[in-house]
């Protein structure tokens, strides 16, 4: 298991990174008040999962690979990131856009232990990755978040609107 923890961009919060070879899974917590989440990535399963606070809501998705650093390049990006003292102010070098199902996942067992465990009681929505290029016919609110300086994932749709 790995922890490493950074000031995340806004300077007020904190995201640690957790990673448990055993189980491949990958947890990040960003602690910023009112505005923290908690993020599961499950390789065995496929679907990661983030826990919004403020929502008071889960969102899960399938993995995409091509663009998920896989739980040893993880590892080493965020090593290499805190050698090189990037992170504070740079924008993340990859991203992803999801729209959110407006229609509650009844059925946790699907996504592994890992999501039942974190979302077990809490409303639960699945997202669809979508293309940037749809994304310019959304006319709706999303949720960011940046994990470490590795990547941004976009959550739109009603759910995450306030």
């Amino acid at each position: 298991n790995i922890n490493v923890n950074n000031d995340n961009s806004g300077g007020s919060g904190q995201q640690s990174v957790s990673v448990n070879n055993e189980h491949n899974v990958a947890n990040v917590d960003n602690n910023n008040g009112w505005n923290s989440w908690n993020s599961v990535w499950d390789y065995e399963s496929g679907f990661a999962v983030t826990r919004l606070f403020n929502k008071k809501s889960c969102i899960v998705h399938k993995m995409n690979k091509a663009v998920m650093p896989s739980l040893q390049a993880l590892d080493t990006l965020v090593k290499e990131k805190k050698l090189q003292g990037k992170g504070l102010g740079e924008p993340p070098s990859k991203s992803l856009i999801y729209t959110v199902n407006p229609d509650k996942v009844d059925n946790l067992d699907q996504f592994g232990k890992s999501i039942v465990a974190m979302c077990k009681g809490i409303p639960t929505y699945m997202a669809e990755e979508i293309q940037e290029a749809s994304l310019i016919l959304y006319t709706g609110k999303c949720f960011s978040i940046d994990v470490l300086w590795i990547l941004n994932i976009s959550f739109c749709g009603a759910t995450v609107e306030n």
